[in-house]
């Protein structure tokens, strides 16, 4: 447990990204969009990620890599490169209480199930977590290999070759808070419920044929996210990205990486960027 401990960590603040709302907006299948016009000197770039997948799996197209090349900025959900944010996000993995403490009799044996169905695990190994970080490492778990990659931290990797700025369009801490009124613990154990290898294949099918529609068909689950939780965890984040992305552009060129989720819907960040009056057209392979 302990050995795989810092990779849990660092995916624990993406992993509910996973989860999205059915959108009525349809988009072309692409995970790579353009951002211009509306005054803009270059123009920018929006990639939607999965957060974790298998290295068989994991591929980084010359389209991306290509508009990558051309921005003089990254900017991630958060800074995963500054060590402070990263430290936060750590922390916040283990939770202030031991779940045996926290959760009642019904919650405790519900979990205990979801454990022994995945890998044989025990409540006592996971005690010292929060429910989001075993989330975390069932999702891990799902994908059913050792060599799991990261598309934000290859895009850091690559950033800090090229002396690329890094940003975050949130806070950590201010991430974390919001992660936190999300789900309910009732919520949270009926959504680790659902995760099971057939979950993982097919994002990954959806994810690398680019289906951005699909993708959001495939996980759209009322029993998963009720309409409170979607607008605190999508859209209301998106909108307040909206409020910082301008002036960002209007700077430099920007290569923006986010979940795949926030992409698409009517308050999905690409319809946002049109209504704000840009160009959003989708690179295609």
């Amino acid at each position: 447990m302990k050995n795989v401990f810092k990779s849990i960590a660092a995916v624990a603040i993406f992993v509910f990204n996973l989860s999205v709302n059915a959108q009525t907006q349809k988009n072309e299948n692409s995970v790579l969009w353009e951002v211009s016009g509306k005054g803009l000197a270059k123009p920018s770039y929006l990639f939607g990620t999965i957060h974790m997948i298998c290295g068989k799996d994991f591929v980084m197209k010359p389209k991306a890599a290509d508009a990558f090349s051309k921005t003089s900025k990254l900017a991630l959900e958060i800074n995963m490169g500054d060590a402070e944010e990263l430290k936060i996000v750590q922390q916040a993995a283990m939770g202030k209480e031991p779940l045996s403490k926290t959760l009642s009799p019904k919650q405790i044996a519900q979990l205990e199930e979801v454990l022994k169905n995945n890998g044989g695990l025990t409540l006592t190994q996971v005690d010292s977590y929060t429910l989001e970080t075993i989330m975390s490492l069932l999702f891990m778990k799902s994908f059913g290999c050792a060599d799991l990659k990261f598309y934000e931290m290859e895009f850091l990797a690559k950033a800090k070759e090229s002396n690329k700025s890094i940003v975050g369009l949130e806070k950590a801490a201010q991430q974390l808070d919001i992660l936190g009124k999300s789900f309910t613990d009732d919520e949270l154990i009926a959504y680790l419920q659902k995760i099971d290898t057939n979950m993982a294949d097919t994002m990954i099918k959806e994810y690398t044929s680019e289906d951005i529609n699909g993708l959001y068909a495939m996980t759209t689950d009322k029993e998963l996210m009720s309409t409170s939780t979607k607008e605190t965890l999508l859209d209301d984040r998106n909108v307040n990205w909206l409020k910082i992305m301008p002036e960002m552009m209007q700077k430099e060129s920007v290569f923006f990486a986010v979940g795949a989720a926030h992409l698409a819907g009517d308050l999905g960040v690409i319809n946002l960027l049109k209504k704000a009056g840009y160009t959003v057209k989708p690179i295609m392979n």
